[in-house]
C-alpha cells in the first residue's frame, strides 16, 4: 500500500496550488501596496495547517511547500526568496510530526495553540532564510535587519496561523473530518 493515499495527494495538490497561485498573484500586489510580507505568510501557513490536518502524515507540508515553490519559480523565475518558505514548510513538517498528529488534531485547544506556535516559528524561520540569503543588505535596514525581517514574517505567521486554525476548527465543528469525510445527520 502506498504511503500517501489518493485523498492525501489530492489535498497536497489542492493546498500547494492554492499557496502557489495566490502567492504569485496576490502577494506581490500586497507587498507593493503595503511593503509588508504578511500575505505570503497568511496564505502559506493557512495552507500548511489545512494540508497537514487533512493528511496527518509526515512529508505533507514538505510536498506542499515544494509544489508551491515550483509553481512560484515557473511563474516568476526570479522569485528565489520562496526557497525560504520551502525551508519553513520542512520545519513545519518536522515540528508537527514531532508533536504528534493525534495531540495536534484530537485535542482542539492544545493542538490549536501548538499549531499557532509552529506557524509563528516557521514563518520567522522563513524570514531569517529570506533575509540572510535573498535580500540586499541595504534593503533590510528599513525593516531592522534580518531579525526585523524575521519578526515581520512572524507577524504574518500569527495571521496565517490564526486563519488556518480558524478554518480547520470551523470545518471540524461542522462535521468534516479528514479521515471519514462528512458526517451524516
Amino acid at each position: 500500500m502506498a504511503y500517501f493515499e489518493t485523498r492525501d495527494l489530492a489535498g497536497i495538490a489542492i493546498f500547494a496550488a492554492l499557496w502557489g497561485v495566490l502567492n504569485v498573484t496576490v502577494s506581490p500586489t500586497f507587498f507593493q501596496i503595503f511593503h509588508l510580507p504578511f500575505a505570503c505568510d497568511l496564505i502559506g501557513f493557512s495552507a500548511l495547517i489545512l494540508a497537514v490536518w487533512w493528511s496527518r502524515k509526515i512529508g505533507t507540508a514538505t510536498f506542499v511547500g515544494l509544489i508551491a515553490l515550483i509553481i512560484n519559480l515557473i511563474a516568476r523565475p526570479t522569485a528565489l526568496q520562496f526557497l525560504g518558505f520551502f525551508a519553513a514548510s520542512i520545519l513545519f513538517d518536522i515540528l508537527s510530526f514531532a508533536i504528534g498528529y493525534n495531540r495536534l488534531f484530537e485535542k482542539r485547544l492544545f493542538g490549536s495553540v501548538i499549531l499557532f506556535i509552529i506557524s509563528v516559528l516557521s514563518a520567522a524561520f522563513a524570514g531569517l532564510v529570506i533575509g540572510s540569503f535573498f535580500m540586499v543588505p541595504s534593503a533590510l535596514i528599513q525593516w531592522g535587519g534580518v531579525i526585523g525581517w524575521a519578526g515581520l514574517h512572524a507577524v504574518g505567521g500569527i495571521i496565517g496561523g490564526f486563519m488556518g486554525i480558524t478554518i480547520m476548527n470551523a470545518l471540524s465543528t461542522r462535521g468534516l473530518s479528514p479521515r471519514i469525510g462528512l458526517r451524516k445527520g
